[in-house]
């Protein structure tokens, strides 16, 4: 059996380097010629010039959050995508941002991800991501075949059906976010469930505390965790426990300063910046909003590519709940639905390694009867879940009580 998925996951470093810097001039013309965006931001680039780290680092980012803008100008993917893509399916993530996928095998690139989680051709997988308009069900769903797993599309949600799936068809792997297989074993664990057949998993979505990886651990199910977004794929993943993660192949990553074009040195913390080389959706130093810092050294698990320390919070006020992002423009969305709330704030906590949103809301409630109050708070929580896909707790607070700060998101979850 091969010990790597690719078999140029332990090649030399520097021969890795110089082969995805010989790319670049080309791909920059592709991208210049195929995507309207690149058009017009890379106009006066001359991408025969940019071969090396340096020079990359003098090209212009485009950010995750600037997807909303640029969508909304230019529908369905703001001009980023190639003319002669081969698109099969248009996802909607929340934001809503709209994010495209060619439907051939394993087009995210994350079997390089569930191989070195162990799973192997045969292995049945329970994959616990959603399916519905968000891309995540359908990129744990490729990976997982790529490795010739069979894939059960359990999607999230419906403990009872899940376990009784488990039970029953002794699935050897879960993927999906850590909190949900949380869910999972605790209910298990509850109504005295049998789901030993799970001895692995492949997490993603969320952070993946230290002691919630530790419960898994004890309950025999070996964790790893997959770094990917929607719009690039696999950007990192695990091969061994608290080793950081290894950056996927053909992909170039910098760590940058946030709000700036600079790469930070190695060890200090930054934003994630991709470079991917897809034909079908050329991303050309894309911001993730998600920061990092490079890891020193190489894994002892023999792959070669450099690594990072993983998931250190956010460069913006965009956060992950439960999987799905939240951005500071959905807030106002919903804000804007109740023209005499002044000003909100969502709070994002943990309890039990499972996320909470709790959304405060500055209102002069004098003269509101204990009825009004109540058709106040389910109308914002309708809204609120109508517009973020997510549920939360509703606070009306007197005005003038939030801080001043400017601070929409506050996400107060421990990293570790």
């Amino acid at each position: 059996m091969k010990q790597f998925f690719y078999e140029k996951e332990c090649q030399n470093p520097q021969s890795r380097e110089q082969s995805l810097l010989e790319r670049l001039p080309a791909f920059i013309t592709y991208a210049k010629q195929e995507c309207q965006h690149y058009n017009q931001i890379l106009q006066h680039i001359d991408a025969d010039k940019i071969t090396d780290r340096e020079l990359l680092a003098q090209l212009p980012i485009t950010r995750k959050s600037d997807l909303i803008h640029l969508q909304a100008k230019n529908t369905p993917f703001g001009g980023l995508n190639a003319k002669t893509a081969n698109i099969g399916r248009i996802f909607q993530s929340p934001g809503p941002i709209y994010d495209p996928e060619n439907t051939t095998d394993d087009w995210w690139r994350v079997g390089q991800a569930f191989y070195a989680a162990g799973f192997r051709t045969g292995d049945i997988v329970q994959n616990c991501l959603s399916y519905h308009l968000t891309p995540g069900g359908f990129i744990l769903d490729s990976g997982a075949r790529a490795c010739g797993c069979v894939v059960i599309p359990a999607g999230p949600g419906q403990t009872d059906q899940q376990l009784d799936i488990i039970e029953r068809l002794k699935p050897h792997g879960y993927c999906g976010t850590p909190s949900f297989l949380k869910i999972l074993l605790d209910n298990a664990s509850t109504e005295h469930r049998d789901i030993s057949s799970v001895t692995k998993a492949l997490v993603t979505g969320e952070a993946l505390p230290q002691a919630l990886r530790a419960e898994f651990n004890a309950a025999g199910i070996d964790t790893l965790q997959a770094y990917a977004s929607a719009d690039v794929g696999l950007i990192g993943f695990e091969s061994k426990c608290d080793d950081g993660l290894i950056i996927a192949e053909d992909i170039l990553v910098e760590i940058v300063r946030p709000g700036t074009l600079e790469p930070v040195s190695d060890g200090e913390v930054g934003e994630v910046v991709v470079t991917s080389f897809n034909v079908d959706y050329p991303l050309i130093r894309f911001a993730t909003g998600d920061l990092s810092a490079v890891k020193s050294g190489e894994s002892s698990c023999g792959r070669t590519n450099m690594r990072i320390k993983g998931w250190l919070g956010r460069a913006d006020q965009t956060t992950k709940v439960k999987g799905m992002f939240v951005h500071a423009e959905q807030i106002e969305q919903v804000r804007k639905v109740f023209p005499n709330i002044a000003k909100m704030r969502l709070s994002v906590t943990q309890v039990n390694f499972n996320d909470q949103m709790h959304l405060q809301c500055e209102l002069d409630t004098s003269g509101y009867s204990e009825e009004d109050t109540s058709s106040v708070i389910e109308n914002i929580s309708t809204t609120l879940k109508k517009v973020t896909k997510l549920t939360g707790s509703i606070e009306l607070v007197a005005l003038g009580s939030l801080a001043d700060d400017g601070k929409v998101i506050d996400d107060l979850r421990a990293i570790n």
